[in-house]
């Protein structure tokens, strides 16, 4: 069985509102809803450092060689660059 930890965590009135109306909507309870919450940041942040990790490590001059292996053959039909001029905003 997994160890639990109590902490007492303190929220501002709006949010403790705003988290009560929401685990009601979703039908779970306010600790799953936290824990669930605390694992998604969490995850975030170590895939953040995995990539500015695996970033420092890149080689400019490895990456131009892959990108000349890469060929110069024409998109197959589907696989095409969207027009910039007909995307909104661009």
């Amino acid at each position: 069985m997994t160890t639990l930890n109590n902490y007492a965590l303190r929220l501002q009135a709006s949010l403790m509102n705003e988290l009560r109306t929401v685990v009601e909507e979703e039908g779970t309870t306010l600790n799953q809803f936290i824990n669930v919450a605390v694992a998604e940041k969490l995850a975030a942040l170590r895939t953040e450092r995995y990539f500015r990790e695996r970033a420092g490590r890149a080689s400019p001059v490895d990456f131009s060689a892959i990108l000349e292996k890469a060929g110069t053959d024409v998109a197959i039909q589907g696989d095409e660059l969207p027009d910039r001029t007909a995307l909104p905003g661009l």
